[in-house]
């Protein structure tokens, strides 16, 4: 199929088509460098991708997020693109990413790729030509500075990889701004073609039929015409959401390098992008220590900026009825009419497994977990390896590849722990990720373990435990486009009740490991459903959960 039939048959007025399929939707995000290695070089490519959608289709998820699979020097592992345009050669070719979009749609999936925009690697040709003088037609294409008189950077900004945001180039005798590392530029906003450039870029892939972009940094994008320093963070508002808490990057509050007010108008032409491919979605990564989720309701709010975003307030604070009662409270708060894009664990941070269950029960805390993220109002993304229950992996020094966890080694160990390969068969060289000798980061002895067929072998396991939630959600709407309205309950227990057209769930979680009793509202008259997992029963008006038991059952 070309790439103008695919366009097509996308937007045909004889396919009825749901426009909002996002709204509610799961999302499977997959690290294509350790999901399958089909050509035998211990990376992860595209034609693995495709050889296991499959089983992603029979989880019951509605789409996938793919991590960048652009051509990269991959100093970064793919998030320094140096070719928008084209597949890396370690992922495979434009074919192999069209026959993954052929299947992944014959299956019913939606495919979402990462869109890494912000900045760009320093081996793009744009980058190579900016670079040479300050008076080539793309001399201001990224944000270069004159130094202070004393040859220093031209303000306090700071890189959230470590040391300073500006790295001195001699041919300029500039200083070029990187939010990353010093290989990743910062592309300059300000400047009407670069936005057109990177527009025509998404519209590229759009054309090949993709449903979406997952945006990498969205509040990244502009940076303050005037270059003033960023003030302190005032120590009521330090938080260490968005950087490991070693990290300077923390101590800055960052009002003038990000999140600026000319961003809004370029995510309008974000919109109108995408509203000229109907049934095509976006949603934005907000990092901001401070100001998340007012951010995100600017970006997310009504009908001309992004379709949803995710922010930090669930992949980091602590796992507690009171922290999740806040965040839902503020959330409906700040951004009413704005939608949140759920997730518990990334490519990012540490496995929520790890993260949260720290008090021995892991078992019961990996099954209340999943029923509690794919319960809440919002659009959900799961981690590849997150339906199996897969733990943080523990890697030797020698083993990291990642730069950021080899900056900040031993204190914070980077991200390379939550991005070991999958395992899908325990008795198979490298648990059947790679035939070849060794896959580029290792493969966990704990979590052969827990490999897929060892799991599909397993009525009780967790991967089994994962596809019934899925199922339970998609068959009540309540749970996927639902409302949501807190309900009062004793400080351990988050409850809460989903309602949509002609259906009324309660929900009720016990969030700590010692017993709790939850007392239903006057008047609320419960009637068992379904549920996978739950077992609990309400008596008398009051329902006695165990230690991180959830219940949920329809309000007649």
């Amino acid at each position: 199929m070309t790439s103008a039939m695919m366009t097509q048959a996308k937007t045909s007025p004889d396919a009825p088509m749901d426009k909002d399929w996002w709204r509610g939707a799961v999302i499977y995000q997959i690290y294509p460098r350790s999901y399958q290695d089909q050509n035998g070089d211990g990376v992860g490519d595209l034609a693995g991708i495709v050889s296991r959608l499959d089983y992603v289709a029979d989880l019951g998820v509605d789409a996938i997020w793919l991590s960048p699979v652009f051509t990269s020097p991959m100093k970064d592992f793919g998030y320094d693109v140096s070719d928008y345009r084209n597949i890396d050669p370690s992922f495979g070719t434009l074919e192999d990413f069209d026959n993954l979009l052929k299947k992944a749609h014959s299956l019913g999936l939606k495919v979402i790729i990462d869109q890494v925009i912000s900045h760009s690697s320093d081996k793009h040709a744009w980058f190579a030509e900016s670079r040479q003088n300050r008076t080539n037609a793309k001399n201001d294409w990224y944000v270069w500075a004159d130094p202070n008189p004393d040859g220093t950077p031209p303000n306090n900004w700071l890189s959230i990889f470590g040391g300073s945001a500006w790295s001195w180039d001699g041919r300029r005798m500039q200083y070029y701004m990187h939010n990353f590392l010093v290989s990743q530029p910062d592309l300059n906003f300000h400047n009407r073609d670069v936005q057109d450039a990177l527009l025509d870029d998404m519209r590229f892939w759009l054309g090949r039929g993709v449903d979406g972009f997952r945006l990498d940094t969205v509040n990244f994008y502009f940076c303050s015409l005037g270059l003033e320093s960023n003030p302190v963070v005032k120590a009521e508002d330090f938080n260490a959401s968005t950087a490991p808490a070693v990290n300077p990057y923390n101590f800055q509050e960052h009002i003038y390098d990000k999140s600026r007010p000319e961003n809004l108008v370029f995510l309008e032409r974000i919109r109108a992008l995408m509203d000229e491919f109907p049934g095509t979605t976006t949603v934005g990564e907000i990092g901001d220590s401070q100001h998340q989720l007012e951010i995100m309701a600017q970006y997310t709010s009504g009908e001309k900026r992004l379709h949803m975003a995710y922010t930090f307030d669930y992949l980091g604070g602590e796992f507690s009825a009171s922290h999740f009662k806040q965040a839902i409270q503020t959330t409906q708060a700040k951004a009413p009419d704005g939608w949140i894009c759920l997730a518990f664990s990334n490519h990012d941070v540490v496995r929520h497994v790890s993260r949260w269950s720290q008090h021995g029960q892991e078992a019961a805390f990996t099954r209340l977990a999943a029923t509690l993220l794919l319960s809440m109002q919002g659009s959900v993304c799961l981690y590849q390896g997150e339906e199996l229950g897969l733990t943080e992996a523990q890697l030797a020094f020698e083993d990291l590849v990642d730069p950021y966890g080899i900056e900040f080694w031993p204190e914070f160990k980077g991200r390379d722990g939550c991005r070991t390969p999958m395992v899908w068969q325990a008795q198979a060289h490298l648990a059947g990720f790679s035939a070849a000798t060794k896959s580029w980061l290792p493969v966990p002895a704990d979590h052969v373990l827990k490999a897929v067929d060892q799991q599909e072998a397993a009525n009780d396991s967790v991967l089994h435990y994962y596809r019934a939630n899925l199922a339970f959600r998609k068959n009540h709407p309540a749970l996927s486009k639902g409302d949501l309205r807190l309900i009062e309950a004793p400080e351990t227990v988050l409850a809460f009740t989903r309602a949509d057209a002609g259906e009324i769930l309660l929900c009720v979680f016990n969030m700590d490991v010692s017993e709790a009793v939850f007392s239903v509202p006057a008047g609320m008259v419960l009637s068992g459903v379904d549920a996978p997992g739950v077992t609990a029963v309400p008596t008398d008006g009051v329902i006695k959960l165990g230690p991180l038991e959830a219940y949920i059952g329809k309000v007649v």
